[in-house]
């Protein structure tokens, strides 16, 4: 099966409209990201000008002590929102460069089967065992292909759970110091 020149054109204005997709959604990413760094910088500002007005206004150490621990959790819990949009940023960016790949290798994988499905009809007499072989070697780069896709979603996964179960313990962790800060006054 020889590639026409309009066939090559077309691959290549594919590829082209794929590049510039992929960079399109590598600009989203990163907007989104710096929007909410912006929105966090600016909430943090006005948090550290209040508290700084409440910490000038303490009367007594203890007091001190209160503000401080009082501000423990819901710092805790803005850390912990702040990193999960930062999560979820970053894996929607990552779902379209996966969702774009996979698609390009479903391409690819499906013009390779094509060429050797050609070259077997027009093989010489004598050929199948080398045709066998190609085919053979497709189907086995296939499902290696899969594996690692598979490898790739479990590991994700994991690293999802882990990153829930590590903010988990951390509002929990600021729940416990809040009450026990609270408790000694």
């Amino acid at each position: 099966m020889a590639l026409t020149a309009d066939q090559i054109i077309a691959a290549q204005k594919a590829n082209i409209d794929t590049l510039f997709g992929l960079t399109t959604k590598a600009f989203e990413g990163m907007e989104k990201l710096i929007e909410l760094n912006v929105t966090a910088s600016k909430a943090a500002l006005s948090e550290a000008a209040g508290t700084a007005h409440a910490v000038l206004g303490a009367k007594d150490a203890q007091e001190l002590l209160a503000l401080q621990a009082s501000m423990m959790q819901p710092m805790a819990e803005k850390t912990a929102a702040y990193s999960r949009h930062l999560y979820d940023i970053a894996q929607g960016t990552s779902a379209e460069f996966t969702k774009a790949f996979e698609s390009k290798a479903v391409e690819a994988q499906q013009a390779m089967v094509g060429l050797i499905d050609s070259a077997a009809k027009n093989a010489p007499a004598g050929s199948e065992t080398a045709v066998a072989m190609m085919k053979s070697a497709v189907a086995a780069a296939n499902n290696a292909f899969e594996s690692v896709q598979k490898a790739v979603k479990q590991a994700s996964d994991v690293a999802e759970a882990n990153f829930n179960a590590v903010s988990t313990q951390a509002m929990n962790a600021a729940k416990t110091a809040t009450k026990t800060a609270t408790a000694k006054r």
